[in-house]
C-alpha cells in the first residue's frame, strides 16, 4: 500500500496510542499469575496480536473487550479491556506459537516455553529468524535443551533450572526481560550476571516495574547483575491500565519541528520509557547539531535521523544496533534521505546527517516493510510531500497512524 501525503502543518490534540512494550510484559505477567488480571488500554496491534495468540496456543485463556474498530487500514480494534485468566493447567501436548514478526513476542517467550519441558515450535516470518537469539541458543546448549532453528522457524524442548544465568547485556535488553520474567516462577533463586554493559537499560527498568506490579520482587545489585528469589507468586492486586506510547509520541511531538501545533495526550509524567527523552532531543534538534546516542533509544533513530534532516542536521553515536531491527534503519533512513537532498554519511557505528539539504523527493520513498521507517518518512513528508511504500506496517505497533495524522488536518490518500 502506497501512502501520499501533501504538504501540510499539523495542529490539534492528539492522544496516544498505549505502550506496546508495557503491554506486553503485562499479558506475559498475567498469563504466570494465579487469578484473572484485568487489563486496561491494552494496544490491538500485530505485535500485541501475535503475543496474544501465542499465549492462548500455551493454554492461557484471554477475552478481549472490542472498544469499537479504527478506519481506514486498521484491521484490529482500538484500545479496550482484556481479561487474562491466569496460569494454565500444565499440558503435556506440543504446541506451535506463531510470532507473526514480533521480536518481543519470541525473546519473551522462548524463557516462557521452558517452564514446563514441553516441546515448542516458534514460527513467524523468514526475517524474525535473521535477528540475533545466540543467548537462548547458547543457553539451551549449555544445559542440554533441544535447539533446532531454521530459516523460518524454531524449536525448543526442556526445563529451566534456578541458578546463575550469564550472557552479554549489549545484544538485546529483551533477553533479559525473556528470563527475568520466568525465573521467579522457578522453584529456587537464580541470578542474571551480565558480562558487557547493559544496553536499553530503560526496558529492563519497565521490565522490573510490571514485575513489582504484580508483587514480584527482583534485586538489583548494579546494572549488570540481578538476583531473583524463586517460588514467588504472582497476582495483580488491582486492574492495570497500559500507559500511552512514547515511542509513537515522538512521531506526533515531531510535527512541532516542522512547524506544527501539536499536543500530545494520554503519556504518563511518570513513566520509565526510556523513549521518553525525545522530549529534550527535540529541541536540541530545533536549535542546534546536536551529538546523539541512541544506545539507550534505538526505536527513535529513524525519526531522529527525519528531524535533523529538516532541521540543522545531527551526528547520530551508537548506531549499529540499529540493523538489529525489523531493518537496517540506518542504512534505510540514509538511502531514502538521500532521494530527499539529504547525504547523510554512515560509519560502522556513527551516522552524520546534515542540515539545510532537505527538498521533495525525487522518487517514490521506500517502506521497508518497517513501522517506523515508514512513520519517520511521513512525518518529513508533511513538509515536502510525496509518497511511500508500505504504509501497511503501520499496524505493527499503531493501526491508527494515518488516521491520527489525518485528524491533525493532514491531506493523505492511501492506496
Amino acid at each position: 500500500m502506497i501512502a501520499s501525503i501533501t504538504p501540510g502543518t499539523a495542529a490539534g490534540a492528539v492522544v496516544i496510542p498505549p505502550s506496546k512494550s508495557i503491554g506486553h510484559r503485562f499479558l506475559i505477567n498475567a498469563a504466570l499469575a494465579e487469578g484473572p488480571t484485568l487489563l486496561h488500554r491494552l494496544p490491538f496491534n500485530e505485535d500485541i496480536a501475535a503475543t496474544i495468540d501465542c499465549l492462548r496456543a500455551l493454554g492461557v485463556e484471554i477475552s478481549l473487550d472490542e472498544m469499537g474498530r479504527c478506519q481506514g487500514i486498521c484491521p484490529g480494534i482500538c484500545p479496550g479491556t482484556c481479561r487474562v485468566a491466569g496460569r494454565p493447567e500444565p499440558s503435556a501436548a506440543p504446541r506451535r506459537l506463531n510470532c507473526r514478526e514480533s521480536g518481543s513476542t519470541l525473546r519473551f517467550l522462548i524463557p516462557a516455553a521452558l517452564l514446563d519441558g514441553v516441546r515448542t515450535e516458534f514460527t513467524g516470518s523468514p526475517y524474525l529468524f535473521t535477528r540475533p537469539l545466540s543467548v537462548y541458543r547458547d543457553l539451551c546448549r549449555e544445559q542440554g535443551f533441544l535447539w533446532e532453528q531454521g530459516p523460518d522457524g524454531l524449536t525448543v524442548e526442556g526445563q529451566l533450572r534456578p541458578g546463575l544465568y550469564s550472557f552479554p547485556g549489549n545484544i538485546s535488553s529483551q533477553f533479559i526481560t525473556g528470563l527475568l520474567l520466568v525465573l521467579p516462577s522457578l522453584p529456587g533463586d537464580s541470578t542474571i550476571r551480565l558480562t558487557t554493559e547493559l544496553e536499553s537499560s530503560s526496558y529492563v527498568d519497565i521490565t522490573l516495574d510490571t514485575l513489582s506490579a504484580f508483587g514480584v520482587e527482583i534485586q538489583r545489585i548494579s546494572d549488570r547483575e540481578f538476583r531473583i528469589p524463586g517460588g514467588q507468586r504472582r497476582r495483580a492486586r488491582r486492574p492495570l491500565t497500559v500507559e500511552g506510547d512514547e515511542s509513537g509520541a515522538a512521531f506526533f511531538g515531531a510535527l512541532n519541528l516542522l512547524g506544527g501545533r501539536v499536543v500530545p495526550e494520554g503519556l504518563s509524567p511518570d513513566t520509565r520509557q526510556g523513549d521518553r527523552v525525545w522530549q529534550t532531543l527535540f529541541p536540541l534538534l530545533r536549535s542546534s547539531t546536536p551529538v546523539i546516542s541512541v544506545k539507550d533509544c534505538p526505536d527513535l533513530g529513524p525519526i531522529l535521523m527525519a528531524m535533523a534532516a529538516a532541521c540543522h542536521g545531527a551526528v547520530l553515536t551508537d548506531t549499529a544496533r540499529l540493523r538489529l531491527k525489523e531493518s537496517d534503519r540506518g542504512a534505510a533512513m540514509v538511502q531514502e534521505l538521500a532521494k530527499c537532498g539529504v547525504q547523510a554519511e554512515m560509519e560502522p557505528n556513527r551516522i552524520t546527517i546534515p542540515g539545510g539539504q532537505l527538498r521533495p523527493p525525487t522518487a517514490l520513498l521506500e517502506g521497508y516493510n518497517d513501522h517506523r521507517i515508514v512513520m519517520a518518512l511521513a512525518v518529513l513528508l508533511t513538509r515536502t510531500g510525496g509518497r511511500i511504500t508500505d504504509a501497511e506496517a503501520v499496524r505493527k505497533s499503531m493501526p491508527s497512524f494515518w488516521e491520527l495524522l489525518q485528524s491533525l488536518g493532514i491531506s493523505l490518500t492511501l492506496q
